[in-house]
């Protein structure tokens, strides 16, 4: 059984969101909620993220809201200072935890997940390089 269809996924975003990409990136987003039904979880990996604009930022706090109505999660691991001083500043730290490795972050999603849909191998999320 893929990871994906437990409904865990890692978001590996580099480089910058800003006019010239965000809007292709959010639809590669929204592709992954309408191939996963029902539950979702997600970790982004902003390890290589430099910069983010109000846009998307705008997108964060959507796909926050579409993952968290399906029952799911959303963190985020590795975030440079400077975005987490972005994400402070707009109020998201206060419903997206951020956290310093990536592997605290897996283990965040898994919280409180019962033990008969728990993953049952090491193979963890699936992962998508945006």
């Amino acid at each position: 059984e893929s990871s994906l269809s437990r409904g865990k996924g890692q978001l590996t975003i580099s480089g910058q969101l800003d006019e010239t990409n965000i809007d292709s990136r959010a639809q590669e987003i929204y592709k992954i909620f309408e191939e996963v039904p029902g539950n979702l979880s997600l970790v982004f990996d902003f390890a290589g993220l430099e910069y983010m604009n109000s846009k998307s930022i705008g997108y964060l706090t959507d796909w926050y809201g579409k993952v968290t109505e399906r029952g799911g999660k959303v963190v985020i691991s590795r975030a440079k200072p400077n975005i987490k001083d972005i994400l402070q500043v707009v109020g998201l730290t206060q419903l997206i935890n951020i956290y310093e490795s990536l592997d605290e972050a897996k283990t965040s999603i898994n919280e409180g997940v019962p033990t008969e849909t728990a993953p049952v191998t090491e193979q963890g999320p699936t992962t998508y390089n945006l």
